[in-house]
C-alpha cells in the first residue's frame, strides 16, 4: 500500500527537498501550505516535483482546518516543516511567532491525539534552541538557552512534542537540525546572501556585500543530506529526538572566503561588515552540533560537508545569472 506524508511548509526550503525525497521513495505527498494572493512553488518548480505532490491549503492558526484536512488525508506520517523561520523577523513580530511556531504545533498534535495518534509526527526542532550554548558541541542532553522569540517558541513545540510522547504514547519525534543550506535557501539568510552577491559583483551589478558579525559561528549543512536524517527520525521502532549537524562550525568570514575563493577572489574587497546595521537584541555568537547518536542509531551521515556546500551554491548562483564558473573567473581576474 502506498504511504501518504503531510508536509508542511512545502514551498520552503526542506519541504521541497524533502518531497524530492518521499516522491522517490513512493509516497503519495500532501504540501500544506497557506494560502495567500501570491502562493509561491517556485522551489518545487526548481526541483522539479510540482506535478507529483497534492498541494492543500492548511494555516496552523486555525485548528478546525487542520482538523479536517489531516481526517481526510489520513496520513501515514506528517512532517511539520512550517514556522515564521526568520530570528530577526520574531523581534518584530513575537506574538505571530509564538501563536505559528509554538501553538500551531499543538494544535497538530491535538488533532494527531484525537484521531487515536495514527500519523507518526515529526517536529522541526532548531539548533537556535541551544542559544547561549553550556556546553560545546551540543548534542541531546545539552540545556537549552533560546536567545529570540524565533528560539524560544520552537522550545515549546519541541516539548511539546515530547510531552505529547510520553503522555500518550504518540509517535512524536524532533528533529534538532543545526544550520543547512543550499541553493534553494531564501536570500534573507547570510549564505545566501554571500553566494548571491558573490554573482552580482561577477556582473557588475552591485560594488559589495553589506554583512553583519562576521564572526559568528555555526555548524552548517546541506538541507538534501538533512531530510534523508528527517525521514529516517520517523522509520525507527521507538520515536525519540536527534541532533542532527555536521560537527563542524565555520564563522560567517569563513564562509565569505571561501565563497569568494571559489572565482578567485579577495573576499576583504567586496565585503562590509556593518554589525549596528544587523544587530539582534540578542546574539547566538557560536552553535556546534553533535550528531553521534544520529549516526549511530540512523545510521546516516551528512555527504556534502562546508567547502562542497559553498561550491554548490556558488556555481548555482552563477547559474541563475547565466554565467559559468569558468567565466566568472575570467571576469574575476579583471576585478
Amino acid at each position: 500500500m502506498t504511504k501518504k506524508a503531510l508536509i508542511t511548509g512545502i514551498t520552503g526550503q526542506d519541504g521541497a527537498y524533502l518531497s524530492e525525497f518521499l516522491v522517490k521513495k513512493g509516497y503519495k505527498v500532501y504540501g500544506a501550505l497557506r494560502r495567500t494572493s501570491s502562493t509561491n512553488t517556485s522551489r518545487l518548480s526548481y526541483i522539479g516535483v510540482l506535478g507529483d505532490i497534492e498541494l492543500v491549503s492548511m494555516d496552523l492558526a486555525e485548528i478546525t482546518n487542520i482538523q479536517r484536512l489531516i481526517e481526510r488525508i489520513e496520513p501515514d506520517e506528517i512532517y511539520n516543516l512550517a514556522a515564521q523561520s526568520f530570528v530577526q523577523t520574531s523581534y518584530e513580530q513575537p506574538i505571530f511567532t509564538s501563536d505559528i511556531d509554538g501553538i500551531g504545533v499543538t494544535r497538530i498534535l491535538e488533532t494527531v491525539r484525537n484521531l487515536g495518534g495514527k500519523p507518526k509526527f515529526y517536529q522541526a526542532s532548531t539548533s537556535e534552541m541551544f542559544g547561549q550554548a553550556q556546553q560545546s558541541p551540543q548534542n541531546e542532553n545539552t540545556p537549552f538557552y533560546p536567545r529570540s522569540p524565533y528560539g524560544i517558541a520552537k522550545l515549546y513545540s519541541h516539548w511539546m512534542t515530547v510531552n505529547y510522547r510520553e503522555a500518550w504514547n504518540m509517535f512524536a519525534c524532533s528533529g534538532i537540525l543545526f544550520n543547512h543550506e543550499s541553493p534553494l535557501r531564501g536570500t534573507e539568510f547570510v549564505t545566501r546572501k554571500i553566494s548571491q552577491g558573490m554573482a552580482q559583483i561577477a556582473l557588475k551589478k552591485i560594488k559589495k556585500i553589506n554583512l553583519g558579525n562576521l564572526n559568528a559561528e555555526r555548524d552548517w549543512g546541506f538541507a538534501g543530506d538533512y531530510v534523508e536524517a528527517i525521514w529516517n527520525i520517523l522509520q525507527q521502532d521507538k520515536p525519540d529526538d536527534f541532533v542532527i549537524s555536521t560537527g563542524e562550525n565555520y564563522s560567517i568570514e569563513d564562509f565569505a572566503r571561501e565563497a569568494f575563493n571559489v572565482v578567485g577572489l579577495d573576499w576583504k574587497k567586496f565585503v562590509k561588515s556593518n554589525v549596528s546595521r544587523y544587530l539582534r537584541p540578542s546574539e547566538v555568537p557560536s552553535l556546534l552540533g553533535d550528531s553521534s547518536k544520529a549516526i549511530k542509531q540512523l545510521k546516516w551521515k551528512p555527504k556534502v560537508l562546508f567547502k562542497d556546500l559553498c561550491l554548490m551554491m556558488v556555481e548555482s548562483d552563477l547559474k541563475n545569472f547565466n554565467l559559468t564558473l569558468d567565466e566568472a573567473k575570467k571576469i574575476a581576474k579583471k576585478l
